[in-house]
């Protein structure tokens, strides 16, 4: 939860799920609460582990870390 006047405290996950929705969820619903839990789970895979992220040099978040 953020605080108050911290409005920037959750601006790392908020584009993660925007990220989520807008490249993998709009363009494929799934069709059920089990089709959504795989896709989520594949991108969360992809996102971390072939991803390549403008922010740390085209590198994956699994690299980096």
């Amino acid at each position: 939860m953020d605080g108050k006047g911290r409005a920037i405290d959750n601006v790392f996950i908020e584009r993660f799920w925007r990220t989520l929705k807008h490249e993998h969820l709009y363009l494929a619903p799934p069709t059920d609460g089990m089709g959504l839990y795989a896709a989520c789970k594949r991108f969360v895979h992809f996102y971390n582990e072939k991803r390549k992220h403008s922010s740390i040099k085209k590198a994956t978040s699994a690299a980096r870390y």
